[in-house]
């Protein structure tokens, strides 16, 4: 799935998408053009039915072919642009020579376009670092210098599914007796102690999911991109590729069966919660459960991110703002001259308290 390039009717130079826009604008002679995508829903796919193909009809399964460079540091599979031959890794900030590979992949059914710009992306970036009170100066220093953002999508998976789940369990209840017992003082008092009953219990609960939302790669922890959350997923678009001009995407490296068993994870807490519901009573016990995942459907999806990738004492940190929100999270140093600094006068604030407190 080689980029599109979009020629400007004036000057002929490439059109990338505006973020917060529905136009294309190109950056040399300012012309701007209406996007022209086809209006489409964004639709379900069966996942059960795409598995099948798959495994049995790889070459008949609507793959597309991507070329891509995979990065020799961090593992990062990013698709660039055809005129691209060197770069660096926008996930770790290695350099690389673009050595390109093909490889068929699921085309991505819908995405959401870029709304923060790369100035507001900075705002937010220079907003959050200046915030790190234990951050060191120079990178404070160097968030206001750099312009350092790169745009990209990230592939990510969806799936809706209902489950019943059969379970067997125990209901616990609470009940109270009076016991006797001397005190301190040689006193005979008597108290309530509280009790359980258990009670041996089965039955069948049923869920609907919507949307379970699972990033397909792991170029950036985890813990980041699921904090990044939420994605106002109700204002998907038809995948087009007007809206990838200008930025770079990574495909998936997460399977598509691979996600929905992780998708399974996402789902077992609410199970589990509307399983002790069923049960009722003051406590429960789940001894086992067995869900059926039914009418399960997937879409992929892409989900726009501002990576910063930077460098700081031989180390590479990185912070990653949603498009959308300007939600940021991410990685930064520790300033130790800061933190001694900060326990030093938490110390020296408890001694002035304990001088004051013995006066």
């Amino acid at each position: 799935m080689a980029k599109r390039q979009f020629p400007c009717n004036s000057c002929g130079a490439d059109l990338l998408f505006l973020p917060g826009s529905s136009k294309m604008e190109c950056p040399y002679c300012g012309s701007a053009n209406e996007l022209e995508v086809p209006a489409e829903d964004v639709v379900e796919h069966d996942y059960l039915a795409k598995m099948r193909e798959l495994e049995e009809c790889p070459n008949d399964a609507d793959l597309v072919e991507v070329k891509e460079v995979d990065c020799g540091a961090c593992g990062a599979k990013t698709t660039l642009g055809t005129e691209v031959q060197a770069g660096s890794c926008p996930f770790c900030d290695t350099p690389f020579v673009t050595e390109p590979h093909s490889e068929k992949v699921i085309k991505p059914h819908a995405l959401l376009p870029f709304k923060i710009d790369s100035k507001q992306g900075m705002k937010q970036f220079e907003s959050w670092v200046t915030s790190r009170w234990f951050a060191p100066n120079k990178l404070k220093e160097y968030a206001r210098r750099s312009e350092k953002l790169q745009g990209i999508y990230l592939a990510h998976w969806t799936y809706d599914t209902s489950t019943s789940t059969d379970y067997s369990g125990s209901r616990g209840e609470y009940y109270y007796v009076t016991q006797s017992y001397t005190d301190s003082e040689g006193n005979r008092k008597t108290k309530q102690v509280r009790k359980t009953r258990w009670y041996p219990v089965c039955g069948h609960v049923y869920n609907v999911f919507d949307d379970i939302l699972i990033v397909a790669n792991d170029s950036l922890p985890r813990k980041y991109t699921k904090e990044l959350e939420p994605w106002d997923l109700h204002e998907l678009v038809p995948f087009a590729d007007e809206y990838l001009s200008g930025f770079k995407s990574e495909h998936y490296s997460v399977s598509l069966r691979q996600g929905f068993d992780m998708a399974k994870e996402e789902a077992e807490p609410k199970i589990d919660q509307s399983i002790r519901r069923d049960i009722g009573g003051d406590e429960q016990r789940v001894h086992n459960s067995y869900t059926d995942w039914n009418e399960v459907t997937f879409k992929h999806i892409l989900l726009p991110v501002w990576v910063s990738a930077y460098r700081f004492h031989d180390k590479v940190y990185r912070v990653v703002i949603n498009a959308r929100t300007g939600e940021v999270q991410g990685e930064r140093p520790y300033s130790w001259v800061k933190i001694s600094l900060a326990v030093l006068a938490a110390v020296a604030l408890i001694a002035i308290i304990v001088v004051l407190a013995n006066k």
